[in-house]
């Protein structure tokens, strides 16, 4: 008895709670409460916070500031947001189709949250994090309401949490209808100034909100998202792709059947001319030019570069652009359809310093300086050339036999058979400065060919063509489109040294409140060796030579200048350059109309008129010759090194190294060299009396 008592003493023991431990129950409820009392005051605060919102006002939403744009100087180029389009429309008066593209693609629970879409939020969590980046926003409809009437666009957290109160005060005080028509109304921007539905229906389709039909409306409802990038002004086919998007959200959503969303995606849409809202404004080209980088490549937000008051600082020079403006309209008369497109860039800096991108922007607002929709046909020859003197396969004095011929690639199993302008041919040897001034396309292929197209390709890209380019025999003659500004940029490399600097248009862009939003810091790249840079240029100086392509325009030029012409059937170039600028002129018609033999050659004079006014005040300048180059006299006919006893001895540059080591003959005294300086071009005389001239000056 007395064992069994022992025992249950001795399990009861075992059993006993030992001291510092609680019960597991005790623990639980005690953890239980704890989360409750947080809940209650977590409620609480809620209710606190949602009192307090309810019984504030909403601030005055607020007002736009002009932004402003200067030129290098401090000029004052334009003012932004001169004043909105918008009108206001009743939401009865908006199409339920509109309303609801806008749900289908903005805010499908718009009716359902209440100014915040918490689902929304933890499904972007979810999904910016499994991407690792913000891929995904959770922005209702409220929240970009409340954040175009009161906020900046600041990407701060302090605008996120004022954004999320603001929402939530305008879902305690307005109907959601409310919500739904100041949103369409008076915080959707559309571009080209237009806030609000009723506005952006008569700037793209010239009728009026109620008269929208689906497939309008649906294509309408897409431009908020981006006006730069869905507008179909700037951009049919992205437009295009988000209208089709919202068809198939609304379908997927219960807004349309699919049948509606098909027959929508067909229907043709007409839009409204948009030259009919340009504004006559200085360097309106460069204007347009300027939003575009500062908007898409800066990441500056478009209603706050238009309205929020910053100050954006360029490299134009105003003087400048109005003389490549007055260089354009001399040589185009205003009833002709030939367009023309010229851009300055200072070399040293890569500073755009004037852009011209048509005749007349208030016709057509198209940028042709900047589109890379144009053929440079010969302009493109000095890359090629650039790279064969690189190689050392080819030196000034290379000759090949210009002749019509037929060129093998590919392993011989294609060909390609070009052609010299009006079928002139020399049918024999030319080397390459000749090849130059008379832009022979036999030379050029034949030195493509050798070098190899790939080559060339890597050439371009250094000195900054992005432009689609294949390696093809016809690429020696300029056959892949570039842009005006590409070309511009890229010969200016040529006139800097070899150095390439990055092209710039924005110098810094200030806040309404001096704060420093951006500043450019151009990069700059040594991509080509001084010496062959010096010598592609001294050959280019040929293009003015009498007899040369570019002769007729060589008077006008009281300077050191280096250039190449381009034409093509549509096409006319002249990319030229001194040692302070570089610029590309283009000639031709917007939809590929063959130009006349005349108009081919309307692009030298608008580059001569532009670039001796523009530069009249700053006196010329020789291109300043490197150590590793020389220059020796030589005998055009044979390449050789010249004497006396050979007829017509011209000097010639070379990279040392590669110059020519015999004699044209075995008898005769040698020429000598002139030392390796640069000599001004002159024609007509004997090399006795350009040495003496050389030795004068």
């Amino acid at each position: 008895m007395e064992e069994s008592v022992s025992r249950k003493q001795s399990r009861a023991a075992r059993v006993e709670p030992k001291p510092g431990r609680r019960p597991r129950k005790g623990r639980f409820r005690k953890a239980v409460t704890f989360l409750f009392s947080c809940a209650l005051i977590g409620l609480a605060c809620l209710v606190v916070l949602a009192l307090y919102l309810r019984s504030q006002a909403l601030p005055v939403g607020t007002f736009a500031l002009s932004s402003q744009m200067y030129d290098m100087h401090g000029n004052l180029i334009s003012s932004f947001q001169s004043g909105k389009n918008r009108e206001f429309v009743p939401l009865s008066g908006i199409p339920k189709h509109l309303i609801d593209a806008t749900l289908a693609i903005e805010d499908k629970r718009f009716y359902d949250h209440i100014g915040l879409d918490v689902r929304g939020i933890a499904r972007a969590v979810v999904v910016n994090f499994q991407h690792m980046d913000r891929v995904q926003g959770a922005s209702t409809l409220t929240q970009q309401l409340a954040r175009n009437l009161y906020l900046t666009q600041d990407r701060t957290w302090s605008r996120k949490i004022k954004e999320a109160m603001y929402a939530v005060q305008l879902e305690m005080q307005l109907s959601k209808d409310q919500i739904m028509e100041m949103y369409l109304n008076d915080a959707t921007y559309y571009g080209n100034s237009a806030y609000g539905v009723q506005a952006a229906a008569k700037l793209f389709f010239g009728k009026n909100v109620g008269e929208l039909t689906l497939a309008e409306s649906t294509m309408i409802a897409g431009v908020p998202k981006g006006p730069r990038y869905y507008s179909p002004f700037f951009d049919r086919d992205k437009a295009k792709e988000r209208q089709e998007l919202i068809l198939t959200e609304m379908a997927s959503q219960g807004f349309i059947t699919s049948k509606e969303a098909e027959e929508a995606k067909r229907e043709e849409l007409v839009y409204q001319p948009s030259g009919k809202k340009a504004a006559v404004v200085q360097a309106p080209y460069f204007r347009d030019y300027v939003r575009r980088v500062a908007i898409d490549r800066l990441g500056i937000d478009e209603r706050e570069f238009d309205e929020g008051g910053i100050r954006i600082y360029t490299t134009l020079d105003l003087d400048m652009q109005k003389t490549a403006e007055e260089a354009v309209t001399r040589a185009l008369p205003d009833e002709d359809e030939l367009q023309a497109a010229l851009v300055a860039v200072d070399p040293r800096t890569g500073y755009v310093r004037a852009m011209v991108g048509g005749k007349l922007y208030g016709d057509n607002q198209f940028n042709r300086a900047v589109s890379t929709s144009r053929q440079p046909g010969s302009a493109f020859k000095p890359f090629v050339y650039l790279t064969a003197l690189q190689q050392k396969t080819v030196t000034a004095v290379s000759q090949f036999k210009s002749e019509p011929t037929v060129f093998e690639y590919d392993n011989g199993r294609q060909t390609y058979t070009p052609n010299n302008f009006n079928n002139k041919y020399p049918n024999g040897l030319i080397d390459l400065r000749e090849a130059i001034a008379k832009s022979d396309n036999i030379y050029a292929v034949h030195t493509i060919q050798q070098v190899g197209a790939d080559k060339v390709i890597e050439t371009a890209r250094k000195l900054g063509i992005t432009s689609r380019l294949e390696a093809l025999p016809s690429l020696a003659l300029g056959t892949f489109p570039v842009s005006p500004l590409e070309m511009a940029s890229a010969f200016a490399v040529l006139a800097n040294q070899g150095v390439r600097v990055e092209p710039t248009v924005i110098t810094r862009i200030e806040s309404a409140t001096g704060k420093l939003l951006y500043e450019s810091k151009p990069k700059k790249e040594k991509v080509v060796g001084p010496e062959y840079a010096y010598v592609l240029t001294n050959l280019m100086k040929s293009v003015f030579d009498p007899g040369a392509t570019a002769s007729r325009v060589a008077e006008q030029i009281k300077r050191p200048v280096a250039g190449k012409t381009g034409t093509t059937n549509t096409d006319a170039w002249m990319v030229g350059f001194t040692p302070e600028l570089a610029t590309a002129v283009w000639v031709g018609y917007d939809r590929d109309r063959t130009i006349s033999a005349v108009e081919s050659y309307k692009a030298a004079p608008i580059f001569a008129d532009f670039t001796e006014h523009a530069l009249e005040a700053v006196p010329p300048k020789l291109f300043p010759m490197p150590d590793n180059v020389t220059s020796v006299y030589i005998d055009p006919a044979s390449g050789k090194l010249a004497t006396d006893k050979c007829p017509n001895p011209r000097i010639e540059v070379f990279v040392k190294g590669t110059e020519p080591t015999e004699y044209c003959s075995d008898q005769g005294t040698a020429v000598p060299s002139d030392g390796g300086k640069d000599t001004p071009k002159k024609t007509g005389r004997s090399w006795w009396d350009d040495l003496k001239r050389w030795w004068n000056d």
